[in-house]
């Protein structure tokens, strides 16, 4: 098969309707834009959410929400993926960008607790979630905060 060879599947499309091609067609005259008005016209037409002059609705709505300018993101690393180290390394946010653990820093590294972690590793990290620090401790490793 070649590209020239494709067709769409049988019934999908329909013939373009043509407009304006005399009354017997039945799309003849006004070719079903009704009578006058600005939408009859050519070229003629409201711009999306335009009520004729009254308040539009996304301007009679309360405005809703906040966005805190100071909020930090930070890049997020589970429990489960610490599993490909080896035992007693140091893992730190510039391991775990080697790794592509983590693409960018963001505002730093967070350790949850997703997973289970059965290595004795050394995290450092920004911040981490309670369950995985007793879960790392758990496992013999330590935890630092950087």
């Amino acid at each position: 098969m070649k590209l020239h060879e494709l067709k769409p599947a049988e019934g999908t499309t329909k013939p373009k309707k043509r407009l304006g091609r005399g009354t017997a067609t039945g799309q003849g005259k006004t070719a079903g834009r009704g009578q006058k008005g600005q939408k009859s016209r050519s070229g003629g037409n409201v711009r999306i959410g335009f009520e004729g002059g009254q308040m539009p609705l996304y301007r009679r709505l309360p405005k809703i929400g906040f966005t805190n300018v100071f909020r930090k993101e930070y890049a997020i690393v589970n429990l489960s993926d610490l599993e490909r180290f080896d035992n007693g390394t140091i893992v730190n946010p510039e391991v775990l960008k080697e790794a592509g653990l983590v693409k960018a820093m963001l505002a730093g590294v967070k350790i949850l607790g997703n997973g289970e972690l059965t290595k004795n590793l050394t995290v450092q990290a920004h911040k981490f979630s309670k369950t995985a620090a007793e879960k790392i401790a758990a496992a013999g490793g330590k935890v630092e905060v950087i």
